[in-house]
């Protein structure tokens, strides 16, 4: 295991700064990408040579048939090709993936260079880069977002060691650690994501990799382990900004080894230079540059009060409901009404004056979890805490071992990484961003003794057996990836009951799901079949359609308040927009239209939310 996740950290650090280093040449490209990874399979080689290390880890393929006939890991292997299963046979459907991550990497290799992208939706620009650098070889030497999946499944398997790891050396009885390495992974931020393109799961192994090499570096007194959890850290940051607090356990984890630095100092040199742009800092900087503040927020233009108390308040509130909300809940528009009538408006009102999203005071449940908005799930999360409880009264054969103090800052300090987030999101979707905080808040609550005796008993087996059975469940219904016709099913049902408004909900979420990756395909069909280059104005729309099939033509993104000169000289003779759009700058379609001296030429209805159902889109000619 130590070496498969040391092989996955470097490979990524590698993409990262080989992505950045292309941009200043301005190679980013097939060619660029071809003679990167050449050089990076050198490097390789000539370490590998003169390091006399073995080609890759030992497997011992009687152990891993071994392992896998026992019941927790056989459930684990069942649940990876599930998710394996869905990843193949769908094409990718994540939405921010398709609004943003990947029009971004779209747009660079189509300048031939990262740039800022010009464009009045922040979030293509202010999110760093992690995920995007590893998928950008993908796009530019296959042409194709098929196998982005495999990043997020690579990630999925490695979870189980690098939780045993982690939880055993922060104190955990092997026992323990060993029943909750299968059980952690069927979290469905995790599970839901093994098979798609979602970049929180992204993060955890990059969070667990950094504590645990921490951890071992003290013990072995290796740079190589210290240099390891490094790389993993800049990682983790890059994966996602979210995860900066998680540097805290890191850096206590860390601090026993500090003077190994001393030891080799210019590899600590050379591989302090490789975290740089491995790490969120070269999007930080250019936040800086381009917006005025770190993390881009200013870009939003929409400022809530920084009340850190209702905040935590809202942030509790939302990673309970999500996080106990039932795979599959039917009755939840009646929770949610029960729940807007049972808090006044008073208070809802100045909740929401904390928050980005409004809805987010309204802590809504859903009638199936999705990957968009799950965090660690109903299953593990109702299994934790009766085993929290449980283990109080378990009696133990021998009093708890005790531990250093400085053992117990690293278990305690996620906690102090999460008191730090709660009073900072300002967004719904905080339990499926926690994804990589949930595996290093548990070793605090599963060190106790009574664990030990817990985990052997015949009701805590049938109950994480349970867990197993609904995630994989889960996994077969979830309308991004089902694993059964949902879409026919349900359509031949809700047909036999006209009268039921989920039933036709449910069939539109389905429809919604099986075109979203390419739900602009209706409009590419009207574009001239010459046309290389397109306007699009947009904001968080799954733009990544419009390109297909990558490298056939160029999607230029437009403001409403653009001046039609300025806009022709970019190349631009055709703009898709939606009007609600236009409204962000007050402009209505009549209204901008005139200014533009453009006519509309066609009329689209795209369905591309199901909250929303079709939506009208004008194909736009610039006179």
């Amino acid at each position: 295991m130590p070496t498969l996740v040391l092989f996955w950290i470097w490979f990524c650090a590698y993409l990262n700064c080989a992505g950045w280093a292309l941009s200043a040449l301005h190679q980013l490209n097939a060619g660029g990408y071809a003679v990167a990874l050449a050089l990076g399979l050198g490097a390789w080689l000539v370490w590998r040579r003169h390091a006399s290390a073995p080609a890759g880890p030992a497997f011992r393929w009687q152990k891993v048939v071994r392992r896998f006939r026992r019941p927790f890991p056989l459930a684990f292997l069942i649940l990876a090709a599930l998710a394996f299963l869905g990843g193949a046979m769908y094409a990718p459907s994540n939405y921010d993936a398709l609004a943003y991550r990947e029009p971004r990497v779209l747009h660079w290799l189509a300048a031939g260079h990262w740039h800022w992208i010009h464009t009045f939706f922040p979030r293509i620009n202010n999110r760093s880069c992690g995920i995007e650098w590893v998928s950008a070889p993908l796009f530019a030497l296959l042409k194709t977002d098929r196998p982005l999946f495999l990043v997020n499944l690579a990630s999925f398997l490695l979870l189980p060691g690098l939780v045993f790891s982690v939880f055993t050396r922060l104190g955990v009885r092997r026992r323990v650690a060993w029943s909750w390495m299968w059980l952690v992974p069927t979290g469905y931020c995790f599970l839901l994501q093994a098979g798609s393109i979602g970049n929180d799961l992204f993060g955890a192994p990059f969070a667990l990799a950094a504590v645990d090499f921490a951890l071992r570096a003290k013990v072995s007194r290796s740079p190589r382990d210290l240099f390891a959890s490094v790389l993993a850290a800049a990682m983790m940051t890059s994966a996602k900004t979210a995860c900066l607090p998680l540097l805290l356990p890191w850096a206590v984890a860390l601090l026993p080894s500090l003077n190994l630095i001393f030891r080799r100092p210019l590899k600590t040199l050379a591989v302090g230079l490789v975290a740089v742009f491995a790490s969120a800092l070269p999007t930080i900087v250019l936040n800086l540059h381009y917006s005025g503040e770190w993390s881009g927020a200013e870009l939003a233009g929409n400022h809530p009060k920084h009340v850190a108390l209702l905040r935590t308040a809202v942030n509790t509130g939302l990673i309970v409901v999500d996080n106990f909300n039932p795979p599959v809940f039917p009755p939840a528009k009646a929770w949610n009404r029960a729940v807007t009538n049972l808090i006044p408006a008073r208070v809802t009102e100045q909740l929401g004056q904390a928050m980005l999203e409004p809805d987010a005071v309204s802590f809504s449940a859903t009638e199936l979890q999705m990957e968009e908005g799950a965090g660690l799930g109903f299953g593990v999360s109702l299994l934790l805490l009766a085993s929290v409880l449980a283990a109080v009264f378990v009696r133990t054969g021998r009093p708890p071992a005790g531990s250093p103090l400085w053992l117990a800052c690293v278990r305690w300090a996620p906690v102090i990484s999460l008191l730090a987030v709660m009073t900072q999101s300002n967004i719904i979707a905080l339990a499926r961003i926690l994804a990589p905080y949930y595996p290093l808040l548990l070793p605090v609550l599963l060190v106790a003794a009574g664990h030990e005796r817990l985990v052997r008993k015949p009701w805590w087996r049938l109950a994480a057996f349970l867990v197993f059975l609904s995630a994989a469940g889960l996994l077969v219904i979830s309308p991004a990836r089902p694993l059964f016709p949902g879409g026919a099913v349900l359509e031949k049902i809700a047909a036999r009951r006209p009268d039921s408004k989920l039933l036709a909900h449910a069939a539109e979420v389905y429809s919604v799901y099986g075109q979203r990756s390419d739900g602009f395909a209706p409009a590419r069909e009207l574009l001239p079949p010459d046309l290389t280059v397109l306007g699009l104005i947009t904001f968080d729309d799954p733009e990544t359609s419009l390109w297909r099939p990558f490298g056939s033509r160029r999607i230029e993104q437009v403001c409403p308040d653009d001046p039609s000169a300025a806009v022709k000289g970019r190349g631009i003779e055709y703009i898709l927009l939606k009007p609600s759009n236009l409204g962000w700058y007050h402009y209505t379609l009549d209204g901008w239209l005139k200014q533009m001296n453009a006519q509309v030429v066609a009329t689209i209805p795209l369905d591309l939310r199901a909250a929303s159902g079709p939506v009208d889109w004008y194909l736009v000619k610039l006179n």
